[in-house]
């Protein structure tokens, strides 16, 4: 599997908090902010360096309108669980350095570098939006905060929406967008922050230690 078919495959699957890139030919444009727009986003960015542990049930639409759901555990930082129930065959994880994308009905996986993918900045122990993120546009509606930002290093095309509960001070749902406009919502529910996590949720078994798709 590419970079690229990986990205499709994450992006159509889950999207967890990614923050896809706009590429040269999308190239990023951040927006003039206000005061109260910056402060806006740096609370983001603040619960994101507030969570240590994070575990919930999800609900996500695909562009075509299909309805998955799983469960998720995180643990920061770089530990991921992304888990969907049948009839979606796939399973995410990461255990701190390699990412593991397995489709559990053809006993199949891909893996690929942390670094190399767009989970690396939600999962990163300290996150500033303001400095790693483009900032494209927030707005402010019916007590929550619509943030929607691009990546500074430029992967692939597209952007993400974040939507922010103001009171709850939660992540209520975020979308992303491909770069031809097509959009993957994901929906938190029963969210746990700071329970204990299993370490064992996150172990990957890799086809080879030596190697990954990125590498070759």
């Amino acid at each position: 599997m590419s970079p690229s078919k990986f990205y499709k495959v994450f992006t159509a699957m889950l999207a967890v908090f990614a923050l896809v890139a706009g590429s040269a030919a999308f190239a990023a444009k951040a927006a003039s902010l206000t005061s109260q727009q910056s402060a806006a986003v740096q609370k983001i960015s603040a619960y994101f360096n507030s969570i240590k542990t994070l575990q919930g049930e999800f609900t996500q639409i695909s562009p075509k309108g299909n309805v998955s759901s799983g469960i998720f555990h995180i643990l920061k930082p770089g530990k991921l669980r992304f888990e969907y129930s049948p009839p979606n065959p796939f399973l995410i994880v990461s255990d701190g350095t390699w990412v593991v994308v397995q489709n559990r009905a053809k006993n199949r996986s891909d893996e690929y570098p942390l670094s190399k993918t767009p989970l690396r900045l939600m999962l990163s122990k300290n996150v500033d939006l303001l400095k790693q993120a483009v900032i494209k546009k927030v707005e402010d509606h019916d007590g929550l905060t619509t943030v929607t930002l691009e990546d500074r290093d430029q992967l692939v095309p597209g952007h993400l929406i974040l939507v922010f509960d103001d009171a709850k001070n939660a992540l209520q749902q975020w979308s992303v967008v491909d770069g031809k406009g097509r959009r993957t919502t994901v929906s938190l529910n029963k969210i746990v922050v700071g329970a204990a996590v299993d370490s064992k949720l996150f172990k990957v078994k890799r086809k080879d230690p030596s190697k990954s798709k990125t590498d070759r």
